[in-house]
């Protein structure tokens, strides 16, 4: 009897201690109670015993203790999903890509109605993906990619109506069709369905216009525009685009279109290129400019001959700028409107400021064979600009010229088209670069300690021009990582500047449109993303404030520490009550912890850094102060960085 007794009470304790962990530690535990191999012991600090799971691997917490990340990519961790998952009411991240989950993902995950982003992709899952997926409201970003998920596309999936980055269905074995539905996505989003057994033709409605040939290879039994695999309805390979029966026909035209007029319905053939995957989002938007160049019979490309030295315009004999006006601002740059519309492109990137082409063109007049500019369709935004407007500020941002900021070359205004055209920056951004974005398929080198200093040298003498090079103290307003981009020699580029005044989404409503003589911007936060907000000032992250040369200074400080711990800006997975990298880093060093617990593990291995690192990591504390006037210019924050000599 004694013996039993003693198991009893230390079952008992054993019960006591573990009641004493919270409810998402609880549902925590199921997850690794699921988990039947930890080859990198990922999940040996998840302790029964702890009041919270906070400080656990790959957890982060609230300033409440209640878990809003699970980030355990990578871990080779073999299990099946358990439904407790969806306990935990205030997740909102959820990374477990590139492990051996295996069995359906289970209904009750969607119980966590909070979650932002959800990353399974490359597992074992199977099964269907669970209608109850609809009830997140919140959700932006869903990779379920490299499984073995069956089924068909759910419908309602049309439902989350908040996706604005990736859903990536690809390399699994979805069946049926393709649901027009899915046309109600926003444009920015980043459809992928690769690799599947899809069936029947592409719905040309919607968003689905803007996508490429490549969210939909792979499927042998799809058919239609943009796939070179034609249906047996003709409709499916003609798709009505000049839908406006008073769009001229003009035989006689110079301008050669992408595709050709077969009859009176005004459906157009668009030819495919050989070897080249023509986007269609590209060719709608060039029959688009073709239809208003063109409304006037009176008005033709030859109208206006090309002078020597001069810009290039083309305008009707209508109200200006109705019919389209397209300027060269470099006198060296070889290509013309038409060249434009003649050639292959590619979206290489969609955000909320519009949608990003690479163009490759190689004909007409003066265009070398092959020439690759990058074409930025503009957002409308919630107010209109005027063409004189419109033609300051661009020339504005025509004028800001340095080695580090993307040159832009030409702009096209029409009243509901607008297009900026700059160099094609071709290595990806700094983003892509620190973050391996493109997956194990398409890795990318890590970065070595030489190259990002380069960067961030770079960047900041960039930046530093930016705020200098004019008596209006020009600012950027959006630095990040995104917009930083790389050319082969990793030499960056700052993309994007002035694009916070061109788009008024990113700015004030159209109530305070008007011009000012500064080019100070007001930031309105409520748009910003989850992860984007953290690049923001805290002074610019009220609506309707100002922001200046020294919120780009902060931004700045945020982009450089991402360099040097290869962790994105929200701090996902580290213990730090959601207030983000900049505050982890922080108070590691106030606390005189390890250089190591914060420092990429990349740049560990390159021990003679050690003391540069630490000094970019102190320019990078003092460019995040939280009060606006500690911050350095950044002419002073590139100097410094310029004095970090390499050994």
């Amino acid at each position: 009897m004694i013996p039993i007794k003693i198991h009893l009470f230390f079952l008992l304790i054993c019960f006591s201690v573990s009641s004493s962990l919270n409810s998402d530690g609880l549902s925590l535990l199921a997850l690794k109670a699921a988990v039947t191999d930890d080859p990198t012991k990922s999940l040996t600090t998840w302790k029964e015993t702890d009041l919270t799971p906070c400080r656990w691997t790959g957890v982060a917490c609230n300033s409440d203790h209640r878990v809003t990340s699970i980030f355990l990519p990578n871990k080779n961790l073999t299990g099946y999903l358990p439904s407790e998952l969806g306990a935990i009411v205030y997740l909102r991240h959820l990374s477990l890509s590139n492990n051996n989950f295996s069995k359906p993902i289970p209904d009750h995950l969607f119980n966590a109605t909070n979650l932002l982003s959800i990353d399974l992709s490359h597992n074992y899952l199977t099964g269907p993906i669970p209608e109850k997926i609809t009830t997140l409201k919140f959700l932006t970003i869903l990779d379920l990619s490299s499984n073995f998920l069956n089924g068909s596309l759910p419908e309602s999936l049309s439902n989350l109506t908040t996706l604005s980055g990736t859903l990536n269905l690809s390399y699994n074995q979805l069946s049926g069709e393709i649901p027009a539905s899915y046309g109600l996505f926003q444009v920015m989003v980043s459809l992928d369905l690769r690799h599947n057994n899809l069936t029947g033709k592409i719905p040309l409605v919607g968003s689905l216009l803007n996508q490429g040939p490549t969210a939909f290879n792979g499927n042998p039994f799809l058919c239609g525009f943009p796939l070179e695999t034609q249906c047996s309805d003709p409709e499916a390979q003609n798709p009505r685009v000049l839908s406006n029966p008073d769009t001229p026909k003009d035989p006689g035209s110079s301008v050669a279109l992408p595709g050709k007029t077969n009859d009176s319905s005004g459906s157009v053939t668009v030819p495919l290129i050989s070897g080249v995957s023509v986007v269609i989002g590209i060719m709608f938007f060039s029959m688009w400019v073709y239809r208003k160049k063109w409304r006037s019979r009176e008005a033709k490309l030859g109208q206006k001959e090309k002078q020597e030295n001069e810009q290039i315009t083309v305008i009707t004999k209508e109200e200006e700028g109705q019919d389209g006006k397209f300027v060269v601002m470099d006198e060296g740059f070889g290509l013309e409107l038409e060249d434009l519309l003649r050639a292959s492109a590619y979206v290489v990137g969609k955000s909320k400021t519009g949608i990003v082409y690479k163009v490759v063109a190689g004909r007409g007049s003066g265009a070398a064979v092959g020439a690759v500019v990058a074409v930025r369709r503009l957002s409308e935004g919630d107010g209109t600009w005027r063409l004189k407007e419109f033609e300051a500020e661009v020339e504005t941002i025509g004028r800001v010229q340095h080695p580090n900021i993307v040159r832009l070359r030409a702009y096209y205004y029409a009243n509901d088209e607008k297009l900026l055209i700059s160099d094609f920056v071709s290595n990806g951004s700094l983003y892509s670069a620190l973050h391996d974005v493109g997956g194990p398929a398409n890795p990318l080198p890590s970065l070595s300690w030489a190259s990002r200093l380069k960067i961030a040298q770079g960047t900041a003498r960039g930046l530093a021009h930016i705020h200098e090079c004019s008596p209006r103290k020009h600012v950027h307003g959006n630095i990040k990582s995104s917009k930083i981009l790389l050319d082969e020699d990793l030499q960056p580029f700052i993309s994007g500047f002035g694009l916070t005044r061109l788009v008024t989404t990113s700015i004030t409503k159209s109530t305070s449109r008007k011009l000012s003589g500064s080019s100070q911007l007001s930031f309105t936060s409520s748009k910003s993303s989850f992860s984007s907000n953290y690049y923001v000032a805290p002074e610019a992250r009220i609506s309707g404030q100002k922001v200046g040369p020294k919120c780009d200074v902060y931004s700045f400080g945020i982009v450089l520490l991402e360099m040097l711990t290869g962790r994105a800006p929200d701090g996902v997975g580290l213990d730090n009550d959601g207030k983000g990298l900049e505050g982890f880093v922080r108070k590691v060093f106030r606390e005189e912890r390890p250089l190591s617990e914060i420092i990429d593990p990349v740049l560990l291995q390159e021990v003679y850094a050690k003391k540069q690192v630490v000094a970019a990591f102190h320019i990078a504390l003092n460019c995040t102060e939280i009060d606006p006037e500690v911050r350095p210019k950044m002419r002073i924050v590139s100097d410094s960085l310029d004095r970090i000599k390499l050994q």
